[in-house]
């Protein structure tokens, strides 16, 4: 319960953030003052640069920016808190060993299943996620079709950046990665990428059951 409110909390910073920076974008974007991409300190770094010259906006702006700041920086410490807790369990390190897999779906992972047992076969943790969709083509499973979105919203968002992630960002040669790309070839960039997420979390749960870290080989198959 701890670590699922610790990182309930931390989820909830991270959103005030970005929604205090969209506001800060806004508000400038309304004087014709157009703030560049960037995040973090870029970001700061942008809106102070053009506030130099704009007078009474600026008082405006400047105590948004700095709630911006301190709300982030209180993100930045309850997320080494969400590290270290990732450090300490076993479990959590089996997870991050998948490319892809990072502190915050390992442990939200793990606080949203609690126990792997509580699942007798992997492929309901899918079904329970609300990451199942409709099957067709001679048995093969094709993901055409929406999924029920059931469950854990904050979890399968998660998942489905990791897959993003696998597909877009990640070059370790793996199963679960050969396997993606050669969906999305088939069924486009976002159902492929739905489909990995799904095909995520039926992988990580097996792992937790067996306590065996990611072998490159999983994940090969449909």
């Amino acid at each position: 319960m701890l670590t699922r409110t610790l990182i309930t909390a931390r989820t909830r910073l991270v959103r005030v953030t970005v929604e205090l920076s969209n506001q800060v974008r806004g508000l400038m974007k309304t004087f014709g003052l157009v703030v560049p991409a960037g995040q973090g300190s870029s970001f700061e770094k942008n809106v102070r640069s053009l506030l130099t010259e704009a007078g009474e906006l600026s008082e405006i702006i400047l105590p948004l920016l700095n709630a911006w700041r301190g709300v982030r920086e209180r993100a930045t410490e309850l997320g080494r808190q969400l590290m270290a807790v990732a450090r300490k369990s076993q479990d959590c390190q089996i997870l991050m060993s998948i490319p892809g897999i990072g502190t915050v779906t390992a442990t939200s992972f793990m606080a949203a299943i609690e126990d792997p047992g509580n699942f007798r076969k992997s492929r309901s943790v899918a079904a329970w996620l609300g990451l199942t969709t409709r099957r067709y083509q001679s048995g093969e499973v094709d993901y055409d079709g929406h999924i029920s979105r059931r469950g854990d919203k904050h979890l399968r968002g998660l998942l489905y950046e990791a897959a993003v992630v696998i597909l877009t960002r990640t070059y370790a040669d793996s199963g679960l990665r050969t396997w993606g790309l050669k969906l999305k070839e088939r069924i486009g960039f976002k159902r492929a990428a739905t489909a990995l997420a799904r095909k995520l979390a039926v992988t990580m749960h097996a792992m937790l059951k067996s306590g065996e870290l990611f072998a490159p080989a999983i994940g090969a198959t449909a």
